[in-house]
């Protein structure tokens, strides 16, 4: 079957003849119809995951699918063939920038009705990473204030509309162009990060999320009340996260040294931090498909691409600008 993959770390990707999938009994077969493009992607792509997320090359990348069940293994409930469905697919299990994957049935979940299959294949990764941000970690509850960087993002998009729905007073940071569309979302204060320092504009929030790090996640420990938490997923990962991927012992103290500094400011300073690296959950996903249905959540699709022109999708995305998700078309 046609798929895009990359040869080896750093190389760029393109079209390939891959084999047909193995489907396992607790395997669902889909057929690709549309797959969104992350960051995450481009990053395992260039080889920045490779000490916590290994992968053989060559690799077919994608971490986004919306398409139709084929075929379902021996002990999978819950789906039929036919059935149009959405997931991320777990890790070492990637690879929807192809015509077909099997996909183990707890990463899948019947696709939202009123929305269109692209719109479908943007959501699973950025609306499973807001969902295990806002409500798994930071138990967010009606009246806090949550400040949610680069709002105009994929993650960013559905993080704000969810910590809406939760009933929380929301800050981001977007450019000056882009601040009436996150306000539309559901932003109570917009942050030009062109003009503004957010560190002067706010304070006193429960929970920020951080997907730049550096300097603005240090930042951003100071805009938190005595308490308040702050969740990045661009790293430094922390103990816990090497603790729960099981890692070997000197990645797990290399782990600890990368975020010592971090850990130490935010501990100075009466706060917390924790490492967000999401997990497929199929379960999630129906939760999220409700709140798309019900009008909660709605997807921002900010560029298409045909699947002859998947590598072109990947090198938008990292160019940056584009709102919400970039997504590949009619594998």
């Amino acid at each position: 079957m046609r798929a895009f993959a990359f040869d080896k770390y750093k190389k760029p990707l393109h079209e390939v003849t891959a084999s047909e999938p193995v489907l396992g009994e607790r395997d669902v077969l889909v057929r690709v119809e549309a797959a969104g493009v992350n960051q995450l992607d481009e990053k395992i792509r260039v080889g920045e995951f490779t000490a916590i997320l290994p992968y053989k090359t060559p690799l077919v990348l994608g971490h986004d699918v919306a398409g139709t069940v084929l075929r379902i293994g021996s002990k999978v409930t819950g789906f039929a063939v036919g059935d149009p469905v959405f997931a991320r697919p777990r890790d070492h299990r990637i690879g929807t920038f192809a015509e077909r994957i099997a996909i183990d049935h707890a990463d899948l979940a019947l696709a939202p009705t009123t929305i269109s299959t692209v719109e479908a294949a943007s959501l699973p990764l950025v609306a499973l990473t807001a969902w295990q941000a806002l409500v798994e970690r930071g138990n967010v509850q009606a009246g806090q204030k949550v400040l949610i960087h680069a709002g105009a993002g994929g993650v960013g998009t559905i993080a704000i509309q969810l910590a809406k729905h939760l009933g929380a007073h929301v800050a981001t940071t977007a450019s000056g162009k882009n601040a009436d569309f996150v306000r539309e979302l559901g932003a109570d204060v917009v942050i030009d990060y062109r003009t503004q320092d957010f560190e002067e504009e706010l304070s006193g929030y429960d929970l920020v999320l951080d997907s730049l790090g550096g300097e603005n996640l240090e930042k951003s420990l100071r805009i938190l009340r005595p308490g308040g938490k702050a969740i990045g997923f661009s790293g430094p990962p922390d103990p816990a996260f090497a603790r729960s991927k099981g890692l070997n012992p000197l990645l797990r103290l290399a782990i600890t040294a990368l975020s010592r500094k971090i850990r130490a400011r935010a501990e100075k300073l009466g706060v917390s931090y924790e490492f967000l690296f999401m997990t497929a959950n199929g379960s999630q996903l129906r939760q999220i498909a409700e709140l798309v249905d019900s009008g909660s959540i709605r997807p921002v699709v900010g560029a298409t691409f045909p699947f002859d022109q998947t590598p072109e999708a990947l090198a938008a995305l990292a160019r940056g600008g584009v709102r919400g998700k970039v997504v590949i078309t009619g594998a």
